[in-house]
């Protein structure tokens, strides 16, 4: 079984792409959360990466845990409770820990089904644009579970209380343009466009200077759960580093000089 996730870096764009397309990009096996993390750490650590792209393989984005597994007690699934737990802690945690504090910005590009914890993945991206032939659902109660991943604190936070607990009290999927319509995602595009419009979306974010932007998603995913005087004082210790940056004089050179800035990282 290859790793979950395969990468191809376009410039100073990094696609990720879920790569299990037989199981539906099926989540929670054996060394997930490891690949994932791996993933992240590469993209954090390259200082030329600016915006990343999470797609999935094949026909669907992510089908969520891996059913079958269920089934038979393996991966994540397996063994005492005691047992499970660690599996979530320590593999399925760790899958959306890395993607939510992934610090450069990441647009999910939901290609087709995301669902229960594959949905709970694209809510992990600070932006989704769906193809439409896209569906997405909360559907855990389907199979007698919760959302075990930090979907319970998230979707709220994304779409309003209301439509969160509709979708995860009823376990209904929704399609595409209702996804758009809850805010659920910004944009619905035809299927064989996704990847084109991510793309320009990506250079678009990718052309801001690198080091303000990792800081701008920093202050905005703390902003979440942070009290409005801590993020004040953040910002005013973010703002004095970016004062004294050399991007930060050419786009105010740009903006005086009537031309467009070239950001460097530096």
């Amino acid at each position: 079984d290859m790793s979950i996730v395969t990468t191809e870096k376009r410039g100073s764009i990094m696609i990720l792409t879920l790569n299990r397309p037989d199981s539906l990009n099926a989540l929670g096996a054996e060394g997930d959360g490891l690949a994932i993390a791996a993933a992240c750490n590469e993209i954090v650590a390259d200082a030329e990466i600016r915006c990343v792209i999470l797609t999935g393989a094949g026909r669907a984005f992510s089908a969520g845990g891996d059913v079958k597994a269920m089934k038979e007690g393996t991966g994540a699934f397996g063994g005492a409770p005691h047992d499970i737990r660690e599996g979530y802690r320590r593999n399925i945690h760790l899958i959306v820990k890395s993607l939510y504090n992934l610090e450069v910005p990441m647009i999910a590009a939901v290609n087709g089904a995301a669902i229960g914890l594959g949905c709970d993945v694209a809510c992990m991206a600070d932006i989704r644009i769906a193809s439409d032939k896209a569906k997405m659902g909360v559907t855990f109660l389907k199979l007698g579970l919760i959302p075990g991943d930090g979907g319970a604190w998230l979707l709220p936070r994304l779409i309003g209380s209301s439509r969160a607990a509709e979708l995860l009290f009823t376990g209904k999927v929704i399609d595409a343009a209702t996804a758009e319509d809850w805010g659920l995602v910004s944009k619905v595009v035809p299927g064989d466009t996704l990847m084109d419009e991510a793309m320009a979306l990506a250079e678009q974010i990718a052309a801001q200077p690198p080091q303000a932007l990792r800081l701008a998603k920093t202050l905005m995913r703390h902003g979440t759960n942070a009290s409005y005087e801590t993020i004040m004082e953040m910002s005013a210790a973010s703002q004095a580093l970016m004062h004294k940056t050399e991007d930060h004089m050419e786009g105010v050179d740009a903006i005086l000089e009537k031309r467009t800035p070239e950001f460097k990282g530096r």
